[in-house]
């Protein structure tokens, strides 16, 4: 039976690094991106790396909730055969704006870092369950420190600053993420965040210079705190990539679930305001009505 994973924004960066590191376990990846050069780029390197383990590129535009949905209608019809099951699926997407975008109605970073992993996931589920044992590992970040912490609604009330809105995405998925893994306790499904604690990459790069990102009371500090994020972020996608491959991978974390794997590859402590169930509550209501959940045919053909 092959050992298969998905990777979302595998293409590039962390995500491809995780790719590599998965395929050198023996896995067979399909990256998903929405650049078809930088697919093809991806799956010539890792087949260059390990040709016994190719890769696969499919396309999809993951900011598109309805892209979300054909994307699992083809993962789930790839891996209906019992041979080739669906083992891992990495949730790696993840983006920072700094100024407010909208897509299918609703603010883009809440969508990207957090709804569209969401909806994938929930779409496969009845795919990861068949090919249990399985791992779901959600990518999460440092930035979940200066989220506000109310999710009545998508957007909270104030101006609107990137880093912040990027951390609170990211803290509503951290939620969902550990809330997810009482849920399927038992299923054979674990479920992880890895926090790759940060790398020069596509988001950060350029991003972080603009001081508008954060709000008023943070601005004047902000050339500190980007000076140590910088520093935090000034390793390789190799090294970020390792909290991912070893939540996916290690095998002491065989039938454990809802642990936190720090940027040193080892179980840490979650984030505590993830843990409120009030708040995952808040952000499951949220989630639901946002991307609301239709069932995936697995033997549903794209055309």
């Amino acid at each position: 039976m092959r050992k298969t994973a998905v990777v979302t924004a595998g293409t590039a960066g962390i995500g491809l690094e995780t790719a590599l590191g998965l395929a050198a376990e023996g896995f067979s990846v399909t990256v998903v991106g929405r650049d078809a050069d930088r697919g093809a780029r991806a799956v010539e390197r890792i087949g260059a790396a390990y040709p016994a383990h190719p890769g696969r590129f499919l396309s999809a535009d993951l900011s598109s909730l309805d892209e979300v949905r054909r994307l699992a209608r083809r993962i789930a019809a790839d891996h209906a055969d019992p041979e080739r099951p669906l083992t891992v699926l990495v949730n790696n997407v993840g983006a920072m704006f700094p100024r407010r975008r909208v897509v299918d109605g609703v603010e883009a970073s809440f969508v990207v870092n957090h709804l569209s992993p969401y909806l994938l996931t929930e779409l496969l589920l009845p795919t990861l369950k068949a090919g249990a044992p399985s791992r779901i590992v959600n990518v999460t970040s440092g930035a979940v420190g200066v989220a506000k912490r109310v999710f009545d609604e998508v957007e909270p009330p104030g101006g609107y600053y990137g880093f912040h809105w990027y951390g609170r995405a990211k803290l509503a998925h951290l939620a969902y993420t550990l809330d997810l893994a009482a849920r399927l306790d038992g299923t054979g499904v674990s479920v992880f965040a890895a926090d790759p604690g940060g790398a020069a990459t596509d988001m950060t790069n350029g991003t972080l210079t603009d001081p508008k990102i954060v709000s008023p009371a943070l601005r004047l500090l902000w050339p500190l705190v980007r000076r140590k994020f910088a520093r935090s972020t000034s390793g390789s996608a190799s090294v970020a990539a390792r909290p991912s491959v070893a939540a996916a991978t290690d095998k002491a974390l065989s039938g454990r679930t809802g642990i936190v794997i720090g940027a040193r590859a080892r179980p840490e402590a979650p984030f505590r305001a993830a843990t409120d169930p009030r708040l995952a509550e808040s952000v499951r209501r949220l989630s639901e009505r946002h991307a609301p959940i239709t069932a995936v045919r697995s033997d549903d053909r794209p055309t």
